[in-house]
């Protein structure tokens, strides 16, 4: 049992250890390094957002009911297009939207149904990638963030060695920790926000085509002939 508080306790001492070197190594870049790195934290911050917040709204929006082109073609066979309209209004998703808005147009010519709802599909892919610009921009932005700070540090490290008579690693460490620890960081945020902009932008492609098979078949139940 001893032992066993002493294990821990060492665990403890070793985490708290960690943790304030790693506060050190960030206090050791200078002001200029902890602005660099505050920066790069809330560009993390926001781009775990967008990630988190744009997943669940694709997820949601991919998700459709395998009965529900079923319901709206025996809807429709039966002459009920107020049902078939209901059906779609009690049903989040763009898939729905697309489908109601094709029969509020029915009685018009077919080009003008399909054109009708290309648009409310242009419209609905429009709000399913908001804000995944933002997030292509920051793993773009965090690397030169990072090299930014790369490059002010070796400058700071250059300074010192010219002013300073005696150069010791202590007079150089502040530009160095502020060179790695803010490209290191940068890389980081960049590589994150560019796996998670890619994931976002398949699984937009995946409900495109949905959305595409669903237009088509909905012009098919206009063409078949009713009860």
């Amino acid at each position: 049992m001893f032992r066993g508080f002493l294990l821990l306790q060492t665990v403890q001492m070793e985490e708290s250890v960690g943790s304030e070197s790693v506060m050190q190594v960030i206090r050791a870049g200078g002001p200029l390094g902890i602005v660099i790195m505050a920066v790069l934290f809330i560009l993390s911050g926001i781009a775990l957002y967008i990630f988190i917040e744009r997943y669940r709204t694709i997820t949601q929006a991919s998700r459709i009911d395998q009965n529900f082109m079923n319901n709206i073609r025996a809807n429709v066979s039966n002459g009920n297009i107020q049902g078939a309209r209901a059906l779609c209004q009690t049903t989040d998703s763009p898939v729905a939207r697309m489908v109601e808005k094709g029969l509020q147009r029915i009685g018009k010519p077919l080009r003008d149904i399909d054109a009708a709802i290309e648009n409310v599909g242009n419209l609905e892919v429009f709000k399913l990638e908001r804000s995944l610009s933002t997030l292509a921009t920051i793993s773009g932005a965090a690397p030169m963030i990072g090299f930014f700070g790369t490059v002010t540090g070796m400058i700071m490290a250059f300074y010192e060695m010219k002013t300073q008579q005696n150069v010791t690693p202590d007079v150089l460490a502040g530009g160095i920790y502020q060179a790695l620890l803010t490209t290191a960081a940068g890389l980081f945020i960049g590589i994150l926000a560019f796996v998670g902009y890619n994931i976002l932008v398949a699984k937009v492609e995946k409900v495109v085509y949905k959305m595409e098979r669903t237009t088509v078949e909905f012009m098919d139940i206009l063409q078949e002939p009713t009860n």
